[in-house]
């Protein structure tokens, strides 16, 4: 089995300054990952006291893991700017570098203190000419270079796609990630989905319909039973359905019909998007393939439907 740095050197289809770009990103995460596993230990659980740009409260660890990856990044000569979640804006680093980089710093951070898999989401889009500004980092999700994840949990696990598939590394007992997983497949049908069904009575007409059809089970319209799972970190139940299959679902609901959704297009779709359709599946608004949508501002929100192809494709069915 082959390190993460094997691996990396043998991409010779892509340039060695994203390369290099990617490598920052990775050291980041693996600082990151030391500050997780010592939690209560390190005394970074709790409240930062804090909150984000979208008014939310900040984690301790959520102010860490940024200012790790921001601090990382700027070092990079290669890295001409950074967007991050907990950002209000975009972040200038190197004039002369060649690459953006946007991340989730510490996705499902309310499972931080209750020691459940959380992760950092990262995107890698190039940069075109011109001084840097807000306009360069809103590019199609199609567009990305490289992205990924990083998982904490019961092991420490890098996912990354360079456009060429997907590949899973695993963190050895010597900080290590070595290669564990090759080219991992989304199987095209499932049994099992993953939604906050205590938000059923906010959603809109097809998934009300949609999920009905599922619990109906064997003798409903789709004529088997289904199984629910829910973590609430979305960066696990894309690791769970890059494993083993699934559906997951953050529909957009009617509490804010302004809203489009909830989650982040640039942070999360987008990466999480192309590692899924790099592994064979699907991701949706619920109308159209997320990496077509044309991005208006750095912190837009979206709903969000990926996973196995064929339920996928059954929501935007339903959808219209």
């Amino acid at each position: 089995m082959q390190t993460f740095q094997q691996y990396l050197q043998s991409q010779n289809q892509i340039a060695p300054e994203l390369r290099d770009t990617v490598n920052s990103v990775v050291s980041a995460c693996l600082k990151i990952s030391a500050n997780v596993r010592l939690g209560a230990l390190a005394g970074v659980l709790g409240e930062a006291g804090t909150g984000n740009v979208q008014g939310e409260a900040q984690k301790k660890l959520d102010v860490i893991a940024n200012q790790i990856l921001i601090d990382e990044l700027k070092q990079n000569p290669n890295v001409a700017g950074l967007a991050s979640e907990e950002e209000d804006d975009f972040v200038a680093c190197n004039a002369q570098g060649e690459y953006l980089v946007l991340f989730d710093p510490l996705d499902g951070s309310s499972n931080i203190d209750v020691n459940i898999s959380i992760g950092t989401i990262f995107s890698i889009l190039k940069k075109d000419s011109g001084s840097l500004n807000t306009e360069h980092f809103l590019q199609k999700g199609s567009q990305q270079v490289a992205a990924g994840y990083v998982l904490y949990g019961v092991q420490t696990v890098l996912v990354l796609t360079l456009k060429n598939g997907v590949n899973v590394f695993t963190l050895d007992d010597k900080g290590v990630f070595i290669q564990t997983h090759t080219n991992p497949q989304i199987p095209e049908k499932t049994a099992e989905f993953a939604i906050n069904a205590s938000n059923q009575r906010h959603w809109e007409t097809p998934v009300q319909q949609y999920i009905g059809e599922l619990l109906a089970g064997e003798t409903g319209a789709r004529g088997k039973n289904y199984n629910m799972r829910w973590v609430a970190s979305m960066v696990a139940e894309v690791h769970r359905i890059l494993m083993r299959g699934g559906v997951f679902l953050y529909p957009k609901d009617q509490r804010d019909p302004s809203k489009a959704g909830k989650l982040r297009l640039m942070y999360e779709a987008n990466p999480l998007g192309l590692v899924v359709e790099q592994a064979g599946g699907k991701i949706t608004n619920a109308r159209k393939n997320m990496l077509e949508i044309q991005p208006t501002g750095l912190h837009q929100r979206v709903a969000v439907v990926l996973g196995s192809a064929e339920e996928v494709e059954r929501v935007r069915e339903l959808h219209g």
